[in-house]
């Protein structure tokens, strides 16, 4: 009969662990570093990137309520002029998509006129021309250009 060899290991028994794969460090020379992380430097981390985030999208939402402001203030604008033209001495019906001019008379009198500025031959007949406007279909005025003043000749 054969006798069973023993085999003696070399390695005291209290420095073999039992379950290797559960330790919280690399049990072998080859094995991988595992390092407890900073906790302070993760949260200051992703604080940093929050805030980049946020700050960026706080800006964009900041210049979406300008451009909305400055078409609020312009579609206000547009009513304003509308309410004045329409409150002036007119004497026809203007229709959507053509230009008419804007005068003021000496008296401080408001006209709607088909006549431009420059066609009406020698004689200005009234103080400057406003503004050169043209009705837009949803019956507002849209002003070209404003305070013009004419030279009488």
């Amino acid at each position: 009969m054969e006798e069973a060899k023993v085999i003696i290991n070399p390695i005291a028994p209290e420095k073999v662990a039992e379950s290797p794969g559960l330790m919280e460090y690399a049990h072998t020379a080859g094995g991988a570093v595992i390092r407890p992380e900073d906790k302070g430097k993760i949260t200051g981390r992703a604080v940093t990137a929050m805030r980049e985030q946020t700050d960026l999208q706080l800006s964009q939402l900041y210049k979406q309520m300008q451009l909305l402001a400055e078409q609020a203030t312009a579609i206000r604008n547009r009513v304003e002029i509308s309410e004045r033209i329409y409150s002036a001495q007119m004497s026809f019906e203007p229709v959507v998509g053509h230009t008419y001019y804007f005068y003021t008379r000496k008296n401080g009198t408001d006209l709607l006129s088909m006549i431009a500025p420059n066609e009406w031959g020698r004689k200005f007949p009234f103080e400057r021309c406003l503004a050169t406007v043209r009705m837009m279909a949803d019956h507002t005025w849209d002003v070209q250009y404003h305070n013009v003043t004419v030279n009488e000749e």
